[in-house]
């Protein structure tokens, strides 16, 4: 494999892994991996997160809560994180934002937790990855009013339309393409994978979750981030070495590596 790919996007310390990260991890190169960004979920995964990121070269990290787990946040918990966003591996502030499909948190804790982070990643000049589940409105509103001359981030696994992802980009966004977009009947995002400008595009797993065709239905690797990135080349008529260079460029210039 020449061109190496760039997981932009996955939960290594995610405890599906357990019993055999190690060997995953290590297996990477010959995988075709370069870099993978694993971003924090909560307090205790982004230590986790930032604990493997010190043991491997080409892993990062990212440490915030997702909304999820937002009803666990108080202001300790921010120092925390803000302590942990020292550390030379972290490289950006997530994942965070709202998820209104599940509710796990209710939706005014939801925001005030998305808001604080957000300050904090401007604060510290850092990136923020966000997470966004059927609240593009509160979520945009949100992400508008505390946008500073420094902003900058990523949609994961974004799910919106192409309008909405031409709005973020506006903000000083980036948009990031997982496993569905392999899917046959997702219209949608294989329409953001055509229409987005490609100096905007990431690429990534979501691993161990979104897993992509043809191993839809069994756990989620990084290295199955090359079936995102062909799935995109096929949309967009272009080579896949265009879009591991285009993904690959745009990654390092959003995260300043």
């Amino acid at each position: 494999m020449e061109n190496k790919l760039i997981d932009s996007h996955a939960h290594l310390d995610d405890d599906r892994f357990d019993s055999d990260r190690t060997e995953i991890i290590n297996k990477l190169k010959d995988d075709g991996i370069e870099l993978i960004l694993n971003p924090g979920a909560d307090l205790a995964t982004s230590k986790k997160a930032v604990k493997i990121a010190d043991e491997y070269s080409f892993i990062y990290a990212a440490v915030g809560c997702h909304p999820h787990d937002s009803k666990y946040m108080n202001d300790e918990t921010m120092n925390v994180f803000k302590e942990l966003s020292k550390n030379k591996k972290v490289i950006a502030i997530g994942e965070i934002g709202l998820d209104y499909y599940y509710d796990n948190s209710d939706r005014e804790t939801q925001k005030k937790w998305f808001r604080e982070q957000i300050k904090l990643a401007n604060e510290l000049d850092m990136p923020y990855i966000v997470h966004d589940r059927d609240a593009h409105e509160d979520l945009f509103k949100i992400m508008k009013e505390e946008a500073k001359s420094n902003t900058r981030g990523v949609l994961h696994c974004y799910s919106g339309s192409v309008e909405m992802a031409k709005e973020f980009i506006k903000l000083g966004f980036y948009i990031s393409l997982a496993g569905p977009v392999t899917f046959k009947k997702a219209k949608t995002p294989k329409m953001v994978a055509k229409e987005i400008p490609l100096d905007k595009l990431l690429i990534e797993t979501d691993s161990p979750y979104l897993t992509p065709e043809p191993y839809r239905g069994k756990r989620n690797e990084p290295k199955f981030v090359r079936y995102v990135a062909e799935e995109i080349a096929n949309i967009r008529n272009v080579s896949l070495d265009v879009i591991i260079e285009s993904t690959n460029q745009n990654f390092k210039k959003l995260f300043c590596l």
